[in-house]
């Protein structure tokens, strides 16, 4: 069996869920726009330049989930998913999705955002298993606090072992093992795997791909 992993946010999808959700609950009137806005974009430039601080990065994304209750987050949730999201997934990352699928191989997507968020997006694009920066949850509810580590850079290697130790697996098990990404950030996980493709690079991981002859693709 082969392991194909799929990085989210500007991967399989066309933009970003995290800094889109951030963007939702400012339109829906529940952050204030000139507080959150300008800290949200430049979070993601510190993304992009790869020196982003994950845990105050964290400290901020996380805490307006525990503003509101559980039922209240799911039904703003829905919107977000039909207003944000679907018009993010591209038929291309779909097919290959579907590829992958039908060549009866594990399917994972891995990403820094919260699984909160991007549950219900693995699962809108027919992928059972996801690892993503776990809130915290007392009774339900999120508390704002990070639970374990972060799937964020050498986090993306760290959750993943312990995820296949969880089944008994180790890469050694696979006879290949993919990963899909945009991002420079994910170079920790893509020197692992067998076959790495840079998927609408960011310039540092275009550069790294053209240096060591991997494949650069797009799905947009």
């Amino acid at each position: 069996m082969n392991l194909a992993l799929f990085d989210l946010d500007n991967t399989l999808l066309a933009g970003d869920s995290d800094f889109q959700w951030g963007q939702f609950l400012i339109e829906e009137g529940l952050l204030e726009r000139d507080k959150h806005e300008t800290k949200n974009i430049q979070f993601y430039e510190d993304y992009k330049a790869g020196n982003l601080d994950i845990y105050a990065f964290l400290e901020f994304q996380l805490k307006p989930l525990s503003a509101h209750r559980r039922a209240e987050l799911d039904k703003l949730h829905e919107r977000y998913m039909e207003r944000k999201v679907r018009p993010m997934m591209t038929e291309k990352g779909k097919a290959l999705v579907n590829q992958h699928k039908a060549n009866g191989d594990l399917l994972m997507i891995i990403t820094a955002t919260n699984s909160y968020v991007t549950g219900p997006i693995a699962r809108a694009f027919g992928v059972e298993n996801l690892i993503g920066t776990v809130p915290e949850q007392i009774d339900g509810e999120f508390t704002g606090r990070v639970s374990g580590t972060p799937s964020f850079k050498e986090g993306k290697v760290t959750r993943l072992k312990e995820w296949l130790a969880q089944r008994g697996q180790s890469f050694a098990d696979f006879e290949t093992t993919w990963f899909y990404s945009d991002s420079h950030n994910d170079l920790p996980l893509m020197k692992l795997v067998d076959k790495p493709v840079a998927v609408d690079p960011d310039e540092i991981l275009k550069d790294y791909a053209e240096r060591n002859s991997w494949p650069i693709i797009t799905l947009r």
